[in-house]
């Protein structure tokens, strides 16, 4: 099976998540997000796939949330954020070929493994 988990190692859902995978005789291709960034049409494709909206998607403990007042703001605004703060996108998710899904709780991911 084919799966990517759009990772960042130093949060330990992802670890973990990345961790089942493997466990399960997965080899994933490993997406550093933080390192690499995202396009905006990436994240819509990715929240639409995985049947959550850019406001469900943020990660709202990142300070970058309160500082940029995201609370109030409209989910284009809650996108631009993202692309210039990839830490401010809820992690890890996982796309395999049964879909796309937010490993929280990490229990989620069997659902397409």
């Amino acid at each position: 099976m084919d799966a990517t988990i759009y990772h960042h190692p130093r949060c330990t859902t992802s670890r973990k998540t990345l961790d089942r995978l493997r466990e399960a005789g997965i080899e994933p291709t490993v997406v550093k997000y933080v390192d690499v960034g995202w396009t905006e049409q990436q994240l819509r494709d990715l929240f639409a796939a995985a049947g959550l909206t850019p406001a469900q998607a943020v990660r709202k403990r990142d300070p970058h949330y309160a500082e940029l007042g995201l609370a109030d703001a409209t989910d284009d605004q809650i996108l631009a954020a993202m692309v210039e703060h990839p830490v401010l996108v809820e992690r890890p998710f996982v796309v395999t070929d049964k879909g796309t899904r937010l490993a929280r709780p990490i229990d989620s991911v069997d659902e397409i493994l």
